[in-house]
């Protein structure tokens, strides 16, 4: 499903304030509050370094941008799978929110496949020609 760049921003931060609101309902313990510090951060990284990509000056650019976007909603799902591993919290109540990551990491994941496979299709231009 292709989906807009205003739609994907949108998806994006609904996922951090998601996050938020989980982090400030989490039970207080030292290991909760240390990963839920680290998730807090790599899930609000999500969208920002979307919103960067979108500014992107180059292919290349954008490419490595949207590399960010796909560590980092991984490196989300790693955290929110040790709070539920970890017993923090149920997997009934993760589920929602670890299956919208799963799917913004896999559209971010075709993002970066299409574009690098458009990259390498790009005629090769002779510094010479007046094209």
């Amino acid at each position: 499903m292709a989906m807009d760049e205003k739609t994907f921003k949108d998806r994006t931060k609904k996922l951090a304030l998601r996050v938020i609101r989980l982090i400030e309902a989490l039970p207080k313990s030292r290991a909760a509050d240390v990963i839920g510090k680290q998730l807090l951060r790599s899930a609000c990284s999500v969208g920002a370094n979307y919103r960067a990509a979108c500014r992107g000056r180059s292919k290349a650019d954008v490419i490595a941008k949207l590399s960010l976007v796909e560590e980092e909603a991984d490196e989300s799902l790693y955290w929110m799978e040790l709070l539920v591993d970890g017993g923090v919290i149920s997997e009934e109540k993760m589920k929602n929110l670890m299956a919208e990551t799963r799917e913004i990491l896999a559209m971010t994941v075709a993002s970066i496949k299409t574009m690098r496979r458009k990259q390498s299709y790009l005629p090769i231009q002779n510094p010479k020609s007046k094209i």
